[in-house]
Parts: C-alpha cells; sequence; structure tokens
C-alpha cells in the first residue's frame, strides 16, 4: 500500500495504530505454497500468536491455511474465525494436563512436547490421536528468546530421550500420528534447517503410522532495503525433493506442514505514530513519539530493527534522530537513525509491524492499546477499535473497602 494509504488511515482512525495489508498477506501465503508446489500433501499452518485478530486469521482461512496454536484461547479464536477443527493444531508449552484434555475435546490435533504429559494424556487417552514434538539440539535464530531448538531450551522432547518416548508410546498404546519441531526463528542458513530436517526423518522412522512431519518455520523477512531473508525458494526445492524421498521409502504420501507467522504478516504490517516533541540534548536529538513498548515491545526485547519513515516529510533533509517513546523506563525504537527531517506533529511509519507487535501489546502505564485497521482491496477497514477509559476498569472490581474507616481503628486500638 501507499503511504498516501497510511496518512489517510491515521487521518480517519487515528493514530497511533496498526495497519495490515491483505494483499501481502496473500502474496507471501502463495510464495510460500509455491516454493513446495512439487510435494502431494501440503499444509501450512499460521501461527497465529503472530497476528491473531480475527479478521486476519478469516483471511488465511479464505487462502486455505491452518492455524497453529499454542494456547487454548488461540484453538477458541481458530474456530470462531470458522477454521475446521481438524485443521487446527495445538502446540503448547508447560500447560496443564486439562489445558490439553480441553483442545482435545474441542477435536483438534494436539501436540505434546514433554514425556510426563505426554504418559498422562496417553494412559487417559490412548485412543487420541498425538503429535509429538521433537528437539533436534540444533541452534538457530536471530536471538536467544527465539532460539527454540537447542539442547538448553524449555521446548521439545530431546531427541536423546527416543528411547523413553517409544518405551510410554508402547506402554500406554497411544497413536502418534505426526512429529514436530521448530528450532527458531530469523533462521538464514538453510542448511541448519535441512540438518535439523535429517534428524527429524530419522526419528520419523520409529513412528510407522504417521500422517504428517511439521517442520516449524522461522523464516526470515528482510528488516529492510536489500537486507538478507530465507531463500524460501532453495529451501523449497531441497527440501521438499528430499521429503518425496522419505515419502518413498515410506511407501506412502504423508503430509508435509508448516507454521509460518512471521513470514507471511511481518511485512504486511505497519506501524503509524504521531510526533509529540523533538528534544534537543547535548549529544542526541530525540524524536519523542506519542507511543512506546506497551505498543511495540520487539526493538526493546529482541533488538529487532523496524524501519522508521517519515510520512509527513518523506523528501526532507536527513538528520540523525533517537526515536524514542514515552514510557517511563527507556523504549528506544532506534538510535540514531537517518530520517528525514521531523518536526512535531509528522507521522512516523515503523515497517514491518505485522508480527508479534500488536500481540505483545500491553495497558504498561495504564495506556491504551491502539486501533487495528486492515487494508483490502483499495479500503480501510476498522477490525479493533482503539482502548478507552473504559477498557481500563472493564474487569476492576470495588469491593468498597473503607480504609480510612479501618486505618482509624488500627490507630485507636494502638493508642489504647
Amino acid at each position: 500500500m501507499r503511504d498516501q494509504d497510511l496518512i489517510e488511515v491515521a487521518r480517519e482512525f487515528g493514530s497511533p495504530v496498526y495497519v495490515y495489508d491483505s494483499e501481502k498477506i496473500t502474496q507471501q501465503y502463495k510464495r510460500l505454497t509455491s516454493a513446495f508446489a512439487s510435494v502431494p500433501r501440503l499444509r501450512i499452518n499460521y501461527a497465529v500468536k503472530a497476528l491473531s485478530n480475527l479478521s486476519i486469521l478469516r483471511l488465511m482461512n479464505s487462502l486455505g491455511s491452518g492455524l497453529d496454536t499454542v494456547s487454548i484461547q488461540e484453538v477458541r479464536l481458530g474456530l470462531t474465525a470458522g477454521f475446521a477443527a481438524e485443521n487446527i493444531i495445538f502446540t503448547p508449552n508447560g500447560v496443564s494436563l486439562e489445558e490439553i484434555e480441553e483442545a482435545a475435546s474441542l477435536g483438534v490435533q494436539i501436540n505434546i512436547d514433554n514425556l510426563s504429559l505426554l504418559e498422562q494424556f496417553g494412559t487417559k487417552h490412548p485412543d487420541i490421536p498425538v503429535c509429538i514434538r521433537i528437539n533436534p539440539h540444533v541452534m538457530a535464530g536471530g536471538n536467544s528468546n527465539i532460539s527454540v531448538g537447542h539442547i538448553d531450551s524449555k521446548f521439545g522432547i530431546s531427541i536423546h530421550q527416543t528411547p523413553h518416548l517409544l518405551r510410554i508410546i508402547e506402554l500406554t498404546g497411544m497413536h502418534v500420528n505426526g512429529i514436530h519441531m521448530h528450532t527458531g526463528s530469523d533462521i538464514l542458513d538453510i542448511e541448519v534447517f535441512l540438518h535439523a530436517s535429517e534428524i527429524l526423518f530419522n526419528t520419523a522412522k520409529h513412528f510407522p503410522d504417521l500422517d504428517f512431519i511439521d517442520f516449524g518455520s522461522g523464516f526470515k523477512v528482510p528488516y529492510r532495503e536489500n537486507d538478507i531473508e530465507t531463500n524460501i525458494e532453495e529451501l523449497g526445492e531441497k527440501l521438499s525433493q528430499r521429503f518425496k524421498e522419505f515419502c518413498q521409502e515410506l511407501g506412502r504420501d504423508i503430509q508435509l506442514a508448516f507454521e509460518p507467522g512471521k513470514f507471511l504478516v511481518s511485512q504486511a504490517g505497519y506501524f503509524v505514530a504521531p510526533v509529540n516533541v523533538v528534544k534537543q540534548t547535548t549529544s542526541t536529538v530525540f524524536a519523542s513519539i506519542d507511543s512506546g513498548f506497551n505498543h511495540l515491545i520487539r526493538p526493546m526485547l529482541y533488538g529487532s530493527r523496524h524501519e522508521i519513515r517519515n510520512l509527513s516529510n518523506p523528501e526532507g533533509k536527513p538528520r540523525f534522530y533517537s526515536v524514542v517513546g514515552y514510557i517511563c523506563e527507556t523504549d528506544t525504537f532506534g538510535s540514531n537513525r537517518r530520517i528525514p527531517e521531523i518536526s512535531e506533529g509528522d507521522l512516523l511509519c515503523f515497517d514491518n509491524a505485522g508480527a508479534y507487535c500488536f500481540t505483545m501489546a500491553s495497558n504498561y502505564n495504564s495506556r491504551y492499546r491502539p486501533a487495528e485497521v486492515l487494508w483490502h482491496q483499495g479500503q480501510a477497514y476498522l477490525i479493533r477499535e482503539r482502548e478507552n477509559f473504559d477498557d481500563l476498569l472493564r474487569h476492576q472490581k470495588d469491593p468498597q473497602i473503607d480504609f480510612a474507616a479501618q486505618s482509624a481503628k488500627k490507630k485507636a486500638s494502638a493508642k489504647a
């Protein structure tokens, strides 16, 4: 979409505001499916945690996507958005047996990532098919917080625990219909991904009744002009060939699944926020926007980079700015960025704001979360209203405690 469209959205719905371009999401989905078009049975399960708005989920459903969910709430969002239960996989971590049982009762595919819960679930529900999340002990990802397949990770069942895993399956009589891995996010080296895939193929040989193998995701998208990204086309060519060879060894076609989130929605998202004040100090020029890490925490949490553009003065003389927020802690979106001259009231745009941005927003400092808008076929649709003061109070309860009277009574007792 055009910068002028973003300006018009901000004028119509106010700012700060998140804007998502449906055409870009569609392009990314088709790019991924095209890369693996030679695989007879392919399933793309969109990772709901990346961007969970119902309108986005309904768009994914229309494209033919399934869903990857990590909480019972995401499962219910998927069902509400119209997904068939059999097209939803539930891959939680560290949840209770009760939550897994609740998801199973809704008919979704269960994916279990630890031996304790596997044994408990298999003992009580041996007839419910389960997928097993394997930890391949492969370090991959752009940040330690999003590298989840290494030996010290809390995610998945270690490949070194395979004998124990097989013993549980034998003793419970449970049915394993899938295996899964996810090594991390922002993967650049496809050889690392292919190496982890070989580990999964070898593990798969222990399960003769598999219906699918889920290779996770973590594909890197470009964060700036000429930035490097995962070569999906090359990965598609190499992994598709290896997967088809595996199916030939198995004697039947099973399903190849992925669970992309960032790859599908990151580049489709824009965060637009106005500049409150430009502040010159002895060493830095700060551009303080009407937002903070309560709206966009990724730069502070992951050190992620989002290109920052001045929508209001794109042809202005570039100057160096540190773009910061209004939170009472350090919330720097970008240090010493070369941006066309910024004035108070200008609209700044943060690119790559579609994944793990609004979904990680909070009410810290009692600030409101912003609106979300979908740009679809040249028209803006409000898909989430901006919060207001009533939203901050909505679930708070006043038990009508007379604190002053209790304090006075306590003081009187102390004097006596």
